[in-house]
């Protein structure tokens, strides 16, 4: 599990809610609320996709566009009957108005009672991977309390330790816009969101983890992770400077050749994110659908920013310096392909694609699908 949650805020736009976000680096939300107070929450399921008939998905992803269109569970439902729901997680969405539904790919399923609840768990199939669910429902079954001090209480209870830690938690109050959020299952430190006050300020997107004070338990289950040291680098690069961050590392890296891969492979973790970020900002704060492999990912809709600059740079270096891993190389020349394309260099942009995927046997599958149906389009 990925220890480095974001927090992104996405002020309303002519077409779309504004909303705020909760996912890992990789930008993909995880949960989210509007400002008309819908939320929902995703749970990992892995519900087995290939016994199930599933013949007409959304083209993107449908979750976001509930978000962004929809501000009632009402609302959404007509969008979800439209679509089959191709996902391995269940999805929680709840309104301002007490009315909720799970959503898996199965279908989905209204609440019958005054709770519902929602956990990591295989449901089609009538099986309970763990307790979590069941502990929830005995406690909001034998109170009929409804608080903050409560429900935390069921976070507790609930919470996950271990290989699978909780990362974070909230209590969503969707009637006034105030999340209450937890860092890494402890219940005692808080950080509130008043989202109507938070979008005000516009744009941005933060670690959650700033937000809290110092964990010993969290900084070890962060330093154990592979991602460790792109974190690193992000942070220096706010504390000294994105141009003078990259420069040094990319010193570091031609210093300590050959024995550079845990910092080469960091460094093309930078620029990813950096690409990631860009695209975030300049997409109302969706995920890059391109890197997911998503029909409208492919649609590159063109923008400057500096971080491409940034995350140009970086896979230069990076694509002129690999020559044992020639799958490898031909990623980073593909994503050099998209980052020219972003910024209108369709010419360097077909050039870096068409490299990418001249020897497919050279060529990691994902790079392939996405080169050639890029390719497909700018030969048109």
């Amino acid at each position: 599990m990925t220890p480095f949650t974001r927090v992104w805020y996405n002020p309303s736009t002519t077409d779309r809610y504004a909303s705020v976000c909760f996912g890992a680096p990789d930008m993909q939300v995880a949960a989210a609320m509007n400002e008309h107070g819908l939320f929902f929450d995703y749970a990992a399921a892995n519900y087995d996709l290939s016994k199930l008939n599933l013949t007409n998905p959304y083209p993107g992803d449908i979750m976001w566009e509930v978000l962004g269109k929809c501000k009632t569970v009402k609302e959404a439902i007509v969008l979800l009957k439209k679509y089959d729901y191709i996902s391995y997680s269940q999805v929680l969405l709840a309104d301002k108005e007490g009315n909720s539904i799970l959503i898996n790919p199965k279908g989905i399923t209204e609440k019958s009672g005054d709770f519902q609840v929602n956990s990591n768990c295989n449901m089609i199939n009538g099986k309970l991977s763990c307790r979590r669910p069941e502990i929830a429902n005995e406690m909001l079954s034998g109170s009929k309390e409804n608080n903050v001090e409560f429900l935390k209480k069921i976070l507790d209870k609930t919470h996950q330790e271990g290989e699978l830690n909780t990362l974070y938690s909230t209590i969503c109050d969707l009637k006034n816009g105030i999340i209450y959020v937890y860092l890494f299952h402890d219940y005692n430190t808080v950080y509130t969101i008043d989202l109507k006050s938070e979008l005000k300020k516009g744009y941005r997107i933060e670690n959650l983890a700033d937000h809290f004070p110092t964990s010993f338990a969290y900084e070890s289950f962060s330093k154990n992770n592979s991602l460790y040291l792109k974190e690193s680098i992000f942070q220096e690069m706010k504390d000294k400077g994105t141009d003078a961050t990259i420069d040094y590392y990319i010193a570091e890296s031609k210093k300590t050749a050959p024995k550079n891969e845990k910092l080469n492979s960091a460094l093309l973790e930078v620029a990813l994110q950096l690409i990631k970020y860009s695209w975030n900002e300049h997409n109302s704060g969706s995920a890059w659908g391109y890197w997911f492999s998503k029909p409208e990912g492919y649609d590159i809709k063109r923008y400057k920013d500096n971080r491409l600059t940034y995350a140009e740079k970086i896979l230069t270096y990076l694509s002129a310096n690999e020559n044992k891993d020639l799958k490898l190389r031909n990623f980073m020349y593909e994503i050099s392909g998209f980052v020219n394309l972003v910024q209108g260099n369709t010419k360097t942009g077909k050039e870096f694609y068409a490299k990418s995927i001249s020897k497919p046997e050279e060529v990691y599958p994902v790079t392939l699908t996405r080169g050639t149906e890029i390719m497909k389009r700018l030969n048109k």
